[in-house]
């Protein structure tokens, strides 16, 4: 706390209850200057400074200054503006910023990829709405795309907000500033037909249940992957979701684990619907197969580890021809060590001549220990990432449908399919957990053939003369 020092020429002023009002005192400096400090009390009733001057006239207007803020309600001290934007982010933001692990994780990766190296630096009174438009454009030329800039941007404002409302600056500097359009593209759904040719893809019956479970569903990845036996009542057929699971970062995990369960999925509502009779006779034999208890999970994590592949005996190479030139000029036969490290050719003969190099040493002369498989830390839980690569795509790949498929197009692919099938727009929200019905209006006709009736009764009358 300030107070008056020896020498001063303005004893501190009190109010009616005694406490104290601005005031502004004299001190010499280091050099022996005469300087005068203006000093007022905070909201908290700490008496602070609100700088020093080489007069009293302009100490006593800086502390009157000062008070006239708070009775407009600007209480924050201007010091609060000079501290860097990294600062403020990492010491008061992200500490007291209450949201899921998984979103502080995706918030702290952004700001490291893609905010803090611009604005990390900055004092937070210094940064302008020029700064950002400068720096949305920089993303933009650096080749970053669309959505990833406005989910950055949206970051920075939320945060700048935040700083607002704290009254760390006066200024909003995202206000007005536009990111580039997000183009909507139309939505591609899996047809009844494709999914069977995916469906035959798929390595075992295991995974077949699974993947039929999620489109006879519309459960997302988090919900669908923390299902368990206690949440299906085989009698009625009403499958209930309560849960959903996450997957994060050790370092963003309350006990540095890797998946974290919540007691309520996205929605934060949990939903109740009924499945088909099938359906439940499969999980039914299912869960006898396995043994599974009510608390067990329906699916769980089951490591298969994978073949290596075998690399070819011998290669004629005088027969593969010559790679293309390097940055040096020059060629080298395929299927030779030269071709894949001078030549950076990774054709498949110059990838198996590099593995039999490799296996050789390995093999005949003990060298090179091979690295160890990867151990997946996990709970029983199956990890998204490691279905994804392992698993769906490699099956993707052999049913080669002509689309992208997504595991989280299984959800859009139920919503499509019951709306084309006639159900009820407000009983598939319902199923589906939107917030919104317009939500769920965007399946409708997203099927190929769902505009068939359409062009059908255009059909009827357009050909009505000719009959």
């Amino acid at each position: 706390m300030l107070a008056p020092g020896a020498g001063s020429t303005n004893a501190a002023l009190t109010d009616d209850q005694g406490g104290y009002l601005g005031y502004s005192f004299k001190r010499l400096d280091s050099r022996g200057r005469v300087r005068y400090t203006a000093c007022y009390k905070d909201i908290r009733g700490n008496v602070v400074s609100a700088g020093t001057y080489s007069s009293k006239r302009a100490a006593d207007k800086a502390w009157q200054q000062a008070e006239a803020r708070m009775d407009q309600g600007k209480i924050g001290h201007p010091s609060r503006g000079k501290q860097t934007f990294d600062e403020y982010v990492k010491n008061t933001w992200l500490p007291n910023h209450q949201v899921e692990p998984s979103t502080m994780q995706s918030y702290t990766y952004t700001l490291n990829r893609h905010i803090l190296p611009t604005f990390g630096p900055m004092r937070m009174v210094d940064i302008l709405p020029e700064h950002v438009r400068a720096w949305i454009a920089k993303l933009k030329d650096d080749g970053v795309k669309a959505p990833t800039i406005k989910y950055a941007k949206v970051l920075l404002s939320v945060i700048f907000t935040t700083a607002l409302n704290d009254q760390v600056t006066y200024i909003h500097p995202c206000r007005g500033v536009r990111t580039p359009t997000v183009a909507v593209k139309p939505r591609t759904v899996i047809t009844p037909e494709q999914f069977d040719v995916l469906y035959q893809a798929l390595p075992d019956s295991d995974t077949q249940l699974l993947i039929e479970t999620a489109i006879e569903t519309g459960l997302r990845w988090g919900e669908l992957s923390e299902l368990r036996m206690k949440d299906l009542n085989t009698r009625t057929r009403i499958l209930t979701v309560s849960r959903a699971v996450v997957e994060v970062n050790p370092k963003f995990h309350p006990t540095g684990g890797r998946f974290i369960v919540k007691e309520y999925p996205k929605d934060k509502e949990f939903r109740r619907f009924k499945l088909s009779r099938q359906m439940v006779e499969k999980l039914e034999e299912h869960v006898r197969s396995e043994g599974l208890d009510r608390d067990d999970l329906l699916f769980t994590w089951k490591h298969v580890p994978r073949a290596r592949s075998r690399t070819k005996a011998s290669l004629d190479v005088d027969t593969l021809g010559w790679t293309k030139p390097n940055e040096n000029g020059k060629t080298y036969k395929h299927g030779t060590l030269s071709a894949y490290n001078a030549g950076k050719c990774r054709c498949e003969y110059c990838r198996a001549a590099f593995a039999q190099y490799r296996a050789k040493r390995r093999g005949e002369e003990g060298r090179d220990d091979p690295r160890q498989p990867r151990q997946r830390d996990t709970d029983g839980h199956i990890p998204a990432d490691w279905f994804r690569r392992q698993v769906w795509k490699p099956a993707l790949k052999e049913a080669d449908l002509g689309i992208n498929v997504r595991i989280h197009d299984m959800r859009h692919a139920h919503a499509s399919w019951l709306l084309a099938g006639g159900a009820d727009l407000q009983v598939v929200k319902e199923r589906l957990g939107h917030a919104s019905i317009a939500t769920t209006e965007k399946y409708l006709h997203t099927l190929d053939d769902a505009d068939e009736t359409a062009l059908d009764a255009f059909s009827k009358i357009r050909n009505r003369s000719s009959r």
